[in-house]
């Protein structure tokens, strides 16, 4: 959510199927990923989605139907300065 407030351009998330396990498997199944990114786009902070470790074709098709008709990010206008990014944010207008 911070960074889709303060980024001035497009916000992807790739997120793994969930934290592995002790088998270094990934359990979250496929609705629950669906679901979760749901959230993010219904809120406006993402413009990209896909997936990393864990998930299966079978998980970017529920994202893919989960966010079917919402709106993209809309990306914020902000004035040009310098900002940089550490254990606090920066910004040097």
């Amino acid at each position: 959510a911070e960074l889709s407030r303060v980024a001035d351009t497009l916000v992807s998330a790739y997120p793994n199927a969930g934290l592995p396990n002790a088998f270094g498997q990934y359990d979250e199944e496929p609705h629950q990923t669906g679901h979760e990114l749901h959230e993010w786009a219904e809120h406006g902070l993402v413009n990209i989605l896909g997936g990393c470790c864990g998930t299966t074709p079978e998980h970017i098709a529920h994202v893919a139907q989960a966010v079917k008709g919402l709106a993209p990010r809309q990306i914020p206008e902000r004035p040009k300065a310098m900002r940089l990014a550490g254990l606090e944010p920066f910004e040097l207008s």
